[in-house]
């Protein structure tokens, strides 16, 4: 099942801390990079953090850095200090090692939820459903072109546990649907997903956000750039992270991920991204920049 890809990127063991309070180790799943996915860092620390509150707590927002490429199938160490426990909120920060060398560092903070007033923008009504787009798999069939292989083809088709249909188009092979920001990315398992060994299913599913998020945020500046990944000589790599989570979110449906460019300069884009419920529901926001090095 496509929804392993995930649960064993979070499936975490518990082993003696060396640096801070707690220790988790996890291992980066396949992909045809010369680096691991930045989403499986991302997750994981999001569950170590998560595995470290036991007083009810919700995770509410992460801010991370990408201090070092991490290496593909291998052990990551989480090492999470506990900053504060209080009475509304608990802040952890995480610290992912391998090789002994600092890769990926968060803060991630917890809140106890309180009554409040609500407001929430609705970006989802001019977008057209996921029924009618094609997926990934649908739209790569039959096609080839700039630095894609049939690995990468099979990871962009269903390698990576999520389908993912954009509006207006994708940016694999070339920027289809014009450069004309923002765009949309549909995304929904393949399957349901599975538990996960030390978190609830509400905790798991805000670790899947955490994981898939990354795939797709800095498209919005490849696609005003003009760049697609298939591009020779393009290269790029996460370098921070910002997560804030609003309200509960569940991952058996359809997810509208609405993303912006904010910037590109001196060999830097950021993106922006709004999580939505098919209802209209805003549940999470992404900001993250990255390299973006043509050829």
């Amino acid at each position: 099942m496509t929804s392993e890809i995930f649960t064993a990127a979070v499936t975490l063991k518990a082993v003696e801390a060396e640096h801070f309070d707690l220790a988790f180790s996890g291992v980066t799943q396949p992909c045809p990079w010369p680096k691991a996915y930045g989403g499986d860092l991302v997750a994981q620390a999001a569950a170590a953090a998560l595995r470290s509150v036991t007083d009810g707590k919700t995770l509410h927002s992460m801010h991370s850095y990408f201090m070092r490429p991490a290496e593909i199938g291998a052990e990551v160490r989480y090492e999470v200090e506990i900053l504060r426990d209080g009475r509304g909120y608990s802040t952890r920060q995480v610290r992912g090692y391998q090789n002994g060398k600092a890769v990926y560092v968060c803060l991630a903070n917890f809140a106890a939820g309180e009554e409040g007033a609500s407001y929430a923008a609705d970006l989802t009504e001019a977008v057209p459903g996921p029924e009618g787009l094609p997926s990934s798999a649908d739209y790569l069939d039959g096609r080839h072109g700039g630095t894609m292989t049939e690995v990468s083809k099979a990871y962009w088709s269903g390698g990576r546990g999520f389908d993912m249909r954009h509006v207006p188009g994708p940016v694999y092979l070339e920027v289809e649907g014009g450069r004309d920001a923002p765009q949309a990315v549909w995304i929904k398992p393949f399957d349901p997903l599975r538990p996960v060994a030390g978190l609830s299913d509400a905790q798991r599913d805000q670790a899947a956000l955490a994981y898939v998020c990354d795939y797709t945020i800095l498209e919005p500046v490849l696609r005003v750039l003009g760049l697609a990944w298939a591009d020779p000589g393009l290269v790029t790599a996460s370098l921070d992270h910002a997560m804030w989570f609003h309200r509960p979110v569940r991952l058996d449906d359809w997810l509208l991920y609405v993303q912006v460019p904010a910037s590109a300069e001196n060999g830097r884009g950021l993106g922006t991204g709004r999580f939505f419920t098919r209802d209209g529901r805003h549940v999470a926001t992404v900001a993250q920049e990255g390299v973006i090095r043509p050829a």
